[in-house]
């Protein structure tokens, strides 16, 4: 499906983001576990939250889904770890990568066989990550290329505790340890090289774990009982947010407000970035909701400055890489983002298909291993443009086609549903023509 986008008059409005995905997708599966019903208000409905909550249904957890006034609510009768049933068929994660990894941490502890797999993309991903501490954990786990590559399967069955280093700082290996450790005959100990986005850890102790902090890393005790049941309503997702927050800032005439947006500190890094590019955002009404930090922000045209972006502030940004490319190509002078090898292995190599399709629009950009490197130009040129099946890069060429100068065409727009269906209505809610 093709999009055309160009430039309006002005950008202007309250804009309402979608629900968080990774809490929609952890409120699910720590619920599916838990002993109770619980119910998640605005969970999201995106492709890959449904992904989990299908396989969820087909481990034998009972899920109903209802529309509230516009809004998704999750029902959730959890029976506790035990409870879960061997699935009578595969499990597809389709092109989600939490499901699946997160789901092999769960499953490893389960006396019972599960096969998971994915779309074609998916089935090129990195598993080794997770399946090799599952492995040291105990678990049996087979895979393509020697347990690298989805379709996974894991033989689930006792667990024990191990301290485990992760070489990347990633969420989703995180959580999937945490998952398994739950399981375990003894403590674990998590590290990884950089604080990643702690949602599942936030949920764990609320939910009565027994989580903590240690040096460089995080400490779990297997469960002594089972999880108490946590209703929520999902925050607004900082990913979504991160699109208007760019194109707000680099239109001529923009003024919007963003409500009820997560402002975890390991998930907004871009906004420290922007501001420090020069960026006029504002944060009122900050408070805490399910467990999670949360705002309402405010936006306007602004100009931007380069700047370089590394280590551990780039862990806390990383899904905003490409939208964040689209602020640098406007701003004066050079941008470094540097550290970003992890997304040569998302949805699609990132750091490349972000290059080659800001080129298309005559950003000048410069594709390194792990980095890009832009110099700032006084303007884009609209193009044609392509995903390349990529819900973030789908948003950010639009967020580009918003800026420049012409009309841009974004083939395969679809990828937005993935964690934004109502991304295209929105854009033409809140252009002014």
């Amino acid at each position: 499906m093709e999009r055309r986008v160009t430039s309006p008059k002005s950008l202007r409005g309250v804009i309402n983001v979608p629900s968080d995905k990774s809490i929609s997708h952890r409120a699910a599966i720590l619920n599916a576990i838990a002993s109770g019903p619980a119910v998640i208000d605005g969970f999201l409905p995106g492709a890959d939250c449904l992904a989990t909550v299908d396989c969820l249904r087909a481990l034998g957890v009972a899920i109903t889904v209802e529309n509230i006034d516009g809004a998704v609510r999750l029902k959730i009768d959890g029976k506790g770890l035990d409870g879960l049933r061997e699935s009578a068929d595969v499990l597809d994660a389709r092109n989600s990568g939490t499901t699946i990894r997160l789901l092999a941490g769960l499953l490893a502890g389960r006396p019972f066989l599960s096969i998971l797999t994915g779309d074609e993309s998916l089935r090129t991903r990195p598993m080794a990550r997770v399946t090799a501490p599952l492995r040291e954990m105990g678990a049996q786990v087979w895979g393509r290329a020697k347990g690298t590559l989805a379709p996974l399967a894991v033989r689930g069955g006792p667990l024990r505790g191990i301290r485990h280093r992760s070489p990347v700082a990633s969420a989703q290996v995180k959580s999937a340890v945490l998952l398994a450790a739950l399981q375990a005959d003894s403590e674990t100990i998590f590290e990884e090289p950089s604080r990643s986005r702690d949602h599942t850890e936030r949920m764990l102790l609320a939910m009565g774990a027994d989580l903590r902090e240690v040096d460089g890393g995080l400490r779990i005790a297997p469960l002594s009982r089972d999880l108490t049941p946590l209703s929520l309503r999902v925050p607004g997702d900082f990913s979504a947010a991160a699109f208007w927050l760019v194109a707000a800032t680099l239109h001529p005439d923009a003024e919007l407000h963003l409500r009820g947006v997560g402002m975890n500190p390991t998930r907004t890094g871009l906004l420290d970035v922007l501001r420090a590019m020069g960026a006029d955002i504002e944060i009122g009404e900050e408070r805490v909701q399910g467990g999670e930090p949360v705002a309402d922000l405010t936006v306007r045209s602004a100009r931007l400055r380069g700047m370089v972006a590394e280590g551990p502030l780039v862990v806390r940004l990383i899904d905003e890489v490409p939208v964040l490319a689209v602020a640098a190509a406007l701003a004066e002078g050079k941008t470094v983002l540097r550290d970003i090898a992890e997304l040569r292995v998302k949805e699609s190599d990132r750091v490349g298909t972000t290059a080659q399709e800001l080129r298309r629009l005559g950003a000048r950009v410069e594709e390194q291993a792990d980095a890009l490197v832009i110099e700032g130009v006084s303007h884009l040129t609209g193009a044609a443009c392509d995903s390349h099946g990529d819900h973030r890069l789908g948003m950010a060429l639009a967020v580009a086609g918003l800026l420049a100068r012409g009309e841009t065409v974004v083939s395969g727009a679809e990828a937005t549903d993935v964690s934004y269906p109502a991304f295209w209505d929105d854009i033409e809610r809140h252009s002014t023509a």
